[in-house]
Parts: C-alpha cells; structure tokens; sequence
C-alpha cells in the first residue's frame, strides 16, 4: 500500500503539470440549471436534484476530515446522488458514511472507474485534493459545468470555483470552505460532537469481545504504535512503557492497527503479563476498527488516520505531533490532548511530503513516557 502511495504520487510529480494543459482540449458541457457563477435561478425546483462528484484520494485522515462537509452537502441537497472515488487505502472509511450514494475506488480498477464517471454526466465535481494535480484533471474531463477544487497551484486553471486554501487553517475548515464555495454560505463546526456514526450491530461477537475484556478494568485505552512514515514514529519501545503504566493503574490496553503494525503489536503485548492485552491487529476491517475505537474509554497514537477516526467517534484521544502540522490536523475540542515539543524544525511535513529527519525524529523522542501517561490519566 505504502509503495503504491509513493508510486501514485511520483506519476502526478511527473505528468500532472502537462496533463492539466493537454486537458484543456475538451471543453466542459453546459447546464440550464448553472451559470459560472453557481447555481441560476432558471429552475429552483431541479437545483435539489442533481448529480455530485466528490473526488477524495489520499489516506484515512483526509477522509475523515471530510464528513462534516459531506454532511452540509447533503442537507443542501438532500434529493441528489452524491459519489465519491476514493482509493483502496481509504475507501473503508466512507462505509460509515450517510451521505454518499456510491463508493468508486480509482485504483482498483482505473479505466472500468474512470470510463463509469465520464459517463455518468455529473452537475457538480469537487475536489477536495490539496495539491497534486491529475485529481484536477480528472474533474475537467468529466465535462461537469461547476468543478469546485483548492487554489494551490496550476491545477486551480481547471476549476470554475476556486477556494483558497491555508496551513492555518484545521482540515475539516477547509473542505468546508469548499462547500462555501459553491453555497456562498459560512458553515459551523462543533468541535466537541462526534460527527462519525458506527453501527454495532454490524458485528456483535467483536462488540462483546470488547465489553467482556472492559469488565476486567477501570478503564479501556487503544493503541495504535504505527505511522505512514518513520518521522512520525514514537517507537515501540515508549508505548510498551506506557501499556504496562496504564496496567499497574488498572486501565486495560486494546492493540488496534493492520498487517504492518504486527511485528510492534506482538512486542507490545509480550512486554506484559500474559492476556493482559487485547491485540486486535490485523483482525479488524477499517469499519471494525472504527467500531473498536468507538467503544474505548481513551486513544493513544501519533498524527495518524485511526487518531482521526477516534476524534470522529467522539472517543477522547491522546496525540503526538511532530512533523505534522499540529494546528492543521490536531483534534479540536476539550476531550483531546496534543503533546508537542515544538522544535524549531517541526512541523516539516508540508502538502503530505514528509522529508527525512536527520536528527532522529527528535521532535518524537523528546515526548517522556511519564507525560503521556499523565495525559491520559487527566482525561479518563
């Protein structure tokens, strides 16, 4: 998954600026229901009823972050077919999701995908890309008349709607803003409310393992050890202390995370008394993990996209930020604690390039294990 990230982003890299030009040879198709402006007033009573395109790559994070958009869309168009394409790595995310009609994954299987949206005559394309290119490019061939995208770079050429975009700004902010963009409407955001709904009864055993483990503690705290790059790592070493102090305190651990995280789980759970741990990983979909996280009193990870699903559950989280851009992708709200040493360095990552930290990710080392576990203890 991680080498077709890298190879998906090196393609854009290296014809994403031509392909935004060559695009420009099609030209868009025209609608009695919008000017270039936005939506006429020609037909009211058909601007409910329409055909939406959302265009939504990139990892879990992003994903989540765009529900409360989502959300006004829907309720400002609650007759339309809202679609979105996704990838493979986030697609199970939009399983949770009320407001979208189809899921389309561009990467499994491209030309079947691509052919079944430059058919399907959309009203409204949206891309809620921040910086790559060929997103853009795949809104404009659509022919779709209201193509809404982020004004970052040369991309913004192919969008009839341009919205600004800054680091300043928290994620869920800005994929509003993109709605505004089209509505000319502000829309507010609750900080302190979940805004991901999972249904329990979609896998009841997994409910009750859960439950069953809770009845041992005082508390359940999941943990996810992993991380998209290695500058965003705090070490297997820092949260195996930080299990066994949360033990000693009788707060149960639940170990979540995928196939790549099962090597540092396994550790974590053999760094304790035996059955002392509930290790999930690798035996949860994504929307399992979701259900999973939704049950825990608290959730401990670095910047990463499970730290996002666990702040869309409403469940309180522990985070530690680095490289990332605290202010962009930090959990908002009063149940969420961001430890961050602010080295003059850090953020580093900017548009999801991270470069490689030639101080041995100091900016995560330097986070004492003592703190986290006092984190976690103010907010259960």
């Amino acid at each position: 998954m991680k080498f077709k990230t890298q190879l998906l982003k090196k393609i854009d890299s290296l014809i994403g600026r031509p392909a935004v030009y060559l695009s420009k040879v099609v030209r868009p198709r025209k609608s009695k229901l919008f000017s270039e402006s936005g939506l006429t007033t020609l037909e009211p009573e058909k601007c409910n009823i329409l055909k939406i395109l959302v265009i939504r790559p990139g990892g879990i994070g992003d994903a989540v972050l765009l529900f409360p958009a989502l959300k006004v869309l829907k309720d400002k168009y609650p007759d339309s077919q809202i679609d979105i394409l996704v990838e493979k790595r986030n697609h199970g995310v939009f399983e949770c999701c009320d407001y979208i009609d189809n899921i389309i994954l561009y990467d499994n299987k491209p030309v079947e995908s691509l052919s079944h949206i430059f058919r399907e005559k959309y009203e409204i394309v949206i891309d809620t890309e921040q910086w790559h290119r060929l997103t853009s490019v795949i809104s404009y061939l659509t022919r779709s008349p209201i193509r809404l995208g982020f004004n970052t770079n040369d991309r913004s050429k192919l969008f009839t709607h341009k919205v600004d975009y800054s680091h300043e700004d928290y994620e869920v902010r800005s994929f509003l803003n993109l709605i505004s963009g089209l509505t000319k409407k502000k829309y507010d955001f609750n900080p302190n409310g979940a805004f991901i709904s999972v249904d329990k009864d979609k896998s009841p055993q997994l409910v009750r393992e859960i439950k069953e483990y809770s009845k041992r503690w005082d508390k359940i705290v999941g943990i996810f050890s992993g991380a998209t790059v290695i500058e965003r790592t705090w070490g297997v070493e820092n949260f195996s202390k930080v299990a066994h102090k949360l033990l000693e305190r009788r707060i149960g651990i639940v170990i979540v995370g995928g196939k790549n995280e099962l090597q540092d789980s396994e550790k974590i759970e053999n760094s304790v008394e035996s059955n002392k741990i509930l290790n999930l990983t690798a035996k949860t979909s994504l929307y399992e993990t979701a259900l999973v996280i939704s049950n825990l009193d608290l959730f401990l990870s670095a910047d990463t996209g499970l730290m996002h699903i666990a702040y869309g559950v409403g469940t309180p989280t522990v985070s530690l930020f680095g490289a990332g851009i605290q202010k962009k992708w930090g959990p908002k709200g009063k149940n969420n604690i961001m430890i961050n040493k602010y080295l003059p360095c850090s953020p580093c990552t900017k548009f999801g390039y991270t470069p490689t930290c030639k101080i041995q990710v100091k900016c995560l080392k330097d986070i004492d294990c003592n703190e986290v576990v006092n984190a976690i203890e103010n907010l259960i």
